[in-house]
């Protein structure tokens, strides 16, 4: 690793880090600015319907609840740094040990779901540039306005309706299993990949058009030559970007689908949790889908500056 590429490297993870800090502050902000008293809630979640004053100030000693704010934050800073992120309110277990009983299934279908919309969008989108402005670039196009333009949810209940109720190919099971996972995945792959494939597709065309790509055109090499060697090296960067920035909304957008399929994963719990107003799950899940979405920017923007020295100057 060269010198300015660990500098580099260490300016980016620093601003990994203080994102991190802004986005746990605003997670935590979740708590104080919530109606209620969530030590009351917390003696429910632990069946103590009638806690007398002692319990109460001990369990606010215990939270640090009784603390200013930036002490109370630094308290829970701490405590979700070592994986503690509260009891919730409606079980009374620990938050982190109902997601990690969850999140398996989640990571399941949102990772076979990714790697079904970048395969999608990669090849699509070099069929549209390979045959520009003829009919597969048409009918491809058509299908990436379609999908930026149906929310993921509605596709999904369609697909619900009539593929698998309608048509009877595949089956909605409460169960996380490889068998189950291909058509929610591929539901949330189909409609994720249209705006990756339109974003690729210029990407591709503007790389394509570039000089160096011109003189290679001039001296006969082949579309296919050009668009691998060098419309795709050179226009893949926004794509990688692109996909850095879902990552989170992925997660974000997990329940809804998990809930239409009825998957076992986060999804479920998560809607529950919103019903009942059990803020430390819904704290926990945030702060998730919030550290998800900083380390797939990370991880994009180290690959970037890897694969193209220029960034490592601006990173």
């Amino acid at each position: 690793m060269t010198r300015e590429l660990a500098a580099a490297v260490l300016r980016r993870l620093g601003q990994a880090v203080l994102t991190a800090l802004v986005a746990s502050t605003l997670v935590w902000a979740l708590l104080p600015l919530a109606p209620g008293d969530p030590v009351l809630r917390l003696m429910e979640a632990r069946h103590i319907l009638e806690p007398n004053d002692l319990q109460i100030a001990n369990l606010r000693a215990e939270l640090a609840l009784d603390q200013p704010l930036p002490l109370q934050y630094a308290n829970w800073l701490a405590r979700a740094v070592r994986g503690d992120l509260s009891i919730s309110y409606r079980t009374g277990r620990p938050v982190l040990e109902e997601i990690s009983e969850r999140l398996p299934a989640t990571m399941m279908l949102l990772g076979t779901a990714l790697a079904a919309s970048i395969l999608l969008s990669l090849v699509l989108a070099l069929v549209a540039v390979a045959w520009r402005d003829r009919w597969p670039d048409r009918l491809i196009l058509l299908y990436t306005q379609i999908g930026a333009a149906i929310p993921t949810f509605v596709f999904a209940l369609l697909v619900l309706q009539y593929v698998i109720v309608g048509a009877g190919i595949g089956r909605v099971l409460p169960q996380g299993s490889l068998a189950l996972v291909l058509l929610p995945a591929l539901t949330v792959a189909v409609d994720r990949a249209a705006g990756w494939t339109q974003l690729l597709r210029a990407s591709l065309i503007e790389a394509g058009n570039a000089n160096h790509a011109l003189v290679a055109r001039a001296r006969g090499a082949s579309r296919w030559h050009v668009i691998w060697h060098h419309a795709l090296p050179n226009g893949i960067l926004p794509f990688l970007t692109a996909i850095g920035v879902s990552i989170g909304a992925l997660i974000g957008g997990a329940p809804i689908i998990e809930e239409i399929f009825t998957w076992p994963g986060l999804g479920r719990y998560v809607l529950q949790a919103l019903s009942a107003r059990d803020y430390p799950v819904i704290q926990g899940f945030v702060l998730l889908s919030g550290l998800s979405y900083v380390a797939a920017s990370l991880a994009v923007d180290l690959v970037a500056m890897m694969l193209y020295p220029r960034l490592r100057k601006s990173s």
